[in-house]
């Protein structure tokens, strides 16, 4: 089973430090252990956001203030890697094709964000087609998909299931209303859509979620369901691996 896990930043760093990002290290190593091959691709969080108000203040361009984020993605990635010892690669991938390579060589891939304009959202996205991964999760601070941002709508409801299509149209109402909240950007809802891509967006705050959603496909997230296939999923990880 091939698995790229995308962990927003907020969810890995929520401020610096040392315990959330070796918990979701030993919930990577544990599904190596276990026979699955992980690609990571880490956010920038509230830190990335730090850095680029300051920027903007001091007059950085858009362009500068992507590359800047982008910095910060990879120092988080770094951080990751440092926990998750010597199955990982020594340094951020900085492409789909050495982040692909990695996976083929049996690593634990990690990759923060590639190009401006591109959010870490879309990366994981676009690594999960480019490895024709089984399955993409996105493990963010939100407990899935809703219809309104629930920070702001009490009434918002929860999607436990959606076709990748809805999700777009899901996502891009989501983006046209000012200050609402999505759990993944459009780009990705595109890539997922054209991709055909099985993925669960759930809350990754407790990494344990993740390993349940992968290994048996048990959560309380949202599952993106492609055209084509089954609701039911056939590649969860077995007990017996």
């Amino acid at each position: 089973m091939k698995v790229v896990v995308s962990i927003g930043g907020s969810v890995l760093v929520p401020e610096l430090g040392t315990d959330r990002v070796a918990e979701h290290a030993a919930v990577v190593e544990n599904l190596i252990g276990d026979g699955c091959g992980i690609g990571v691709v880490v956010g920038g969080g509230g830190v990335a956001r730090e850095y680029i108000g300051a920027a903007r203040d001091l007059g950085a361009n858009e362009i500068e203030l992507d590359k800047l984020g982008i910095d910060v993605t990879r120092l988080n990635a770094r951080l990751l890697i440092a926990a998750l010892g010597e199955g990982a690669v020594t340094a951020p991938a900085e492409d789909y094709e050495e982040a692909g390579e990695a996976l083929r060589r049996g690593d634990v891939s990690v990759m923060g964000g590639v190009a401006p304009a591109q959010t870490t959202d879309a990366v994981g996205a676009a690594l999960a087609e480019y490895v024709d991964a089984d399955l993409l999760v996105y493990a963010t601070s939100v407990p899935g998909v809703y219809s309104d941002d629930p920070n702001e709508v009490d009434e918002a409801t929860k999607y436990d299931q959606l076709p990748a299509a809805d999700l777009v149209d899901v996502i891009a109402g989501l983006e046209m209303n000012a200050g609402a909240s999505a759990p993944v950007d459009l780009l990705a809802a595109k890539i997922i859509e054209r991709s055909g891509m099985r993925t669960i967006v759930l809350d990754g705050t407790d990494p344990e979620r993740i390993s349940r959603a992968i290994r048996h496909g048990d959560h309380e997230g949202t599952d993106v369901i492609p055209d084509g296939v089954g609701e039911e999923p056939t590649y969860w990880a077995s007990d017996e691996q």
